[in-house]
């Protein structure tokens, strides 16, 4: 009989995670095996999962080790392939890392390591923000074409720490009425696959200082979501380079889970991004794998 693996069910703004706990990396979880815990029917139900592993412990790790961070988030997608960063996940992460006594992030920034790097979290008005770190845009262009969307349309590269392409609509009925249950095709394909996200900028674009935006997305591995972290940043960045220089450094980003501030500020002489949401841990429990 199989031994059965706690975890606990987390989200944020509706991007929703099974975290399972494995401080000294005993786990090896099989590609099958996290598709089968974040199964909807049939498992747990999740859009990925967060494996709470020390740095030490994990042969990616090895950087943070070196920092002195003792947390990896080790983020593998529905389907169980690994992926580098994970915006919402990684505030669900801390959170977790809080609830048990693991991390304090009242003390100050709790670092993590994930494969994009080491992340620092701190505590936030919205709940938790963490710094996504330096990004690049890439105007190569990049068509995408979706179902229910008339014509291919152009789209811009950007890079968080994982790989985005971000399309522009012009109306919210056209936000809606695109069909995600199925990938949308790109052209070039990216080597590595991509997340789309699908935007309309608010009308006004600013408004007290801040920019708006909607946005519908689909993840790599996974499918639809009701949020993506770094796909809101990713958008939001998208928005601000097509606004030009005068565009402002906040933004106010709207999903189906809910809303996530974005802002641009200097670290160490470079442009970072930084994303802050709520994370919220649902309930805990056991499941056995086969």
């Amino acid at each position: 009989m199989s031994t059965p693996i706690s975890f606990t069910k987390g989200h944020g703004t509706g991007n929703d995670f099974v975290i399972v706990p494995d401080a000294d990396g005993d786990l090896d979880l099989s590609d099958d095996q996290v598709a089968a815990l974040c199964d909807r029917r049939f498992g747990v139900g999740a859009d990925g999962l967060l494996r709470v592993v020390r740095a030490a412990a994990i042969p990616e790790g090895a950087e943070a080790t070196a920092a002195g961070v003792e947390w990896f988030m080790d983020y593998r997608n529905a389907d169980g392939t690994a992926a580098e960063m994970c915006g919402n996940g990684i505030r669900v992460f801390v959170r977790y890392l809080t609830a048990v006594g693991w991390a304090d992030a009242a003390a100050g920034p709790v670092l993590v390591g994930t494969r994009a790097g080491i992340k620092p979290v701190t505590v936030h008005d919205r709940g938790f923000e963490v710094d996504l770190g330096a990004f690049q845009i890439d105007e190569s262009e990049v068509l995408v074409r979706a179902r229910h969307l008339d014509v291919a349309r152009p789209g811009v590269g950007v890079d968080v720490g994982n790989p985005h392409v971000v399309v522009a609509l012009p109306t919210p009925e056209e936000l809606a009425g695109i069909d995600l249950s199925r990938a949308p095709q790109l052209d070039p394909a990216p080597p590595a696959g991509a997340n789309v996200e699908f935007v309309v900028p608010r009308d006004p674009l600013v408004h007290n200082g801040s920019g708006g935006l909607s946005m519908r997305v689909f993840e790599r591995g996974v499918g639809e979501t009701l949020s993506c972290g770094t796909g809101v940043a990713a958008a939001a960045l998208a928005v601000r380079h097509w606004a030009g220089s005068a565009a402002p450094d906040t933004w106010h980003v709207t999903v189906p889970g809910g809303e996530l501030g974005v802002r641009v500020a200097t670290v160490d002489g470079a442009p970072h991004v930084f994303l802050a949401g709520p994370a919220t841990l649902v309930f805990s429990g056991e499941m056995a794998l086969a």
